[in-house]
């Protein structure tokens, strides 16, 4: 057996243990209080390692037929139209 290979397991898995501790406390002192607002990043970041899916949402694409888009189009026609009467009537 090596030990230099053992005391660099021994070390790494020291400072595993210790960052593990660091976010409990973290995570028992942020509970003390209620917080507001958006969550430090931190906390974002410990709960996309505990779920390496959650940010792999899978998002569906609206897509409008081909009459709404003409439709849509036709109304953002009028509304600029409308808008440069009013800019010229001034």
């Amino acid at each position: 057996m090596d030990i230099h290979s053992i005391l660099a397991e021994l070390r790494s898995e020291k400072d595993r243990l210790e960052e593990a501790i660091l976010t409990i406390e973290r995570l028992a002192v942020g509970s003390l209080t209620k917080r507001r607002g958006r969550p430090p990043k931190w906390i974002a970041e410990a709960k996309a390692d505990a779920d390496p899916l959650a940010g792999l949402a899978i998002k569906k694409r609206r897509r409008f037929s081909a009459a709404t888009r003409k439709r849509m189009a036709a109304s953002q026609r009028k509304r600029w139209a409308s808008r440069r009467a009013t800019a010229l009537a001034a």
